[in-house]
């Protein structure tokens, strides 16, 4: 089955090596963030594609150096001046349509991906530029305090301060401090903040999805604490055809249920695997396989009463976790676990 999963999510790669979060009307953009998750995907292979996306991203931010130059000196007050997380799949100018374009964890993920591909020797950085690039990002971040900063998160909803945010950018920060100069006090501010709040996501949802982010990608939590969240997890959203983001959620609600996120299955999998729970691990990529259509697209979500997916199908971001959760447990050798 892999090979098809991967044939599905090479559909949805562009020329540039950047990827489209869905074929659908409404997801037909290039996300930072999911192109982020979607390279994680390739970033044990040797094929140059971990390097492309990176490298078109690169380029995006580069045409945006003025927005950058700014920012990294006067920190953002509305939405629309923070760079931007979403762009056009042609153009790959900003989308100006109003969005919650406030996503620090966006630029956090680019950040830890250019940090890890570095760390395997890869050639992420071409020139001057694009390591100029990665120092404004550095200032921006600073520059904005994120550690306290009110963005639209993940999920792109409403602003407030989000642990998984707050996450994202210091494992960006920490990935690629051995290579250009990131302040300490900037990531010391992050830690104080993060282990202020968790096991929370925000003031408004004690437990979320996008804890996750805390265990995979990023690593930035010991077992026990690790343990906490995924049982967390398990236990509020877990549900038959995925994991809710988090109670309440409205986005495909139906008669006050939620969504149900295929991704999050592939998820708790991987965090399972690097906890060591390779049987548990096992039995979320056969749940995985499950939601899968015949023809081989694991959907965003399935509506909760209907048990339909809706139209973002195939999603980018669940074949990619699928696929990373497939190699955990076929790679040779023991898949690298949380201390």
């Amino acid at each position: 089955m892999r090979d098809q999963v991967q044939q599905v999510l090479d559909t949805l790669r562009q020329a540039n090596g950047l990827y489209v979060a869905s074929p659908s009307n409404t997801y037909h953009y290039v996300w930072v963030r999911d192109s982020c998750y979607i390279a994680l995907s390739e970033l044990e292979r040797d094929n140059g594609r971990f390097e492309s996306t990176y490298h078109s991203l690169l380029d995006i931010f580069r045409k945006y150096m003025w927005k950058l130059e700014y920012h990294a000196q006067h920190r953002p007050r509305e939405a629309f001046e923070y760079i931007h997380p979403r762009y056009s799949a042609n153009s790959l100018e900003e989308v100006s349509q109003p969005w919650g374009n406030a996503q620090n964890d966006a630029i956090g993920a680019f950040l830890f991906g250019v940090g890890e591909g570095l760390r395997r020797k890869k050639n992420m950085l071409r020139d001057k530029e694009d390591r100029r690039v990665i120092s404004l990002l550095v200032r921006y971040l600073t520059t904005l305090e994120y550690w306290h900063d009110a963005d639209n998160g993940i999920w792109e909803e409403n602003r407030e301060v989000h642990v998984s945010s707050i996450g994202a950018c210091i494992a960006g920060l920490l990935a690629v401090r051995p290579f250009v100069d990131v302040p300490w006090e900037a990531m010391k501010q992050g830690l104080c903040s993060l282990y202020c709040t968790i096991p929370r996501e925000s003031d408004s949802k004690d437990v979320d999805l996008a804890l996750l982010s805390l265990i995979y990608p990023y690593r930035l939590l010991p077992a026990g604490l690790s343990e906490v969240i995924v049982e967390r997890v398990e236990a509020a959203l877990l549900r038959t055809h995925g994991v809710i983001r988090y109670p309440g959620d409205k986005y495909y609600s139906e008669d006050g249920r939620e969504a149900e996120w295929c991704m999050g299955l592939s998820w708790l999998g991987i965090c399972h695997a690097l906890l060591g729970r390779h049987d548990k691990a096992a039995l979320y990529l056969k749940r995985s396989q499950e939601v899968t259509t015949k023809a081989h697209e694991i959907p965003e979500l399935y509506r909760p009463v209907s048990k339909t997916p809706n139209e973002n199908t195939p999603l980018g971001w669940s074949h990619a976790m699928w696929l990373i959760l497939y190699d955990m447990l076929h790679r040779d050798g023991q898949t690298s676990s949380i201390d």
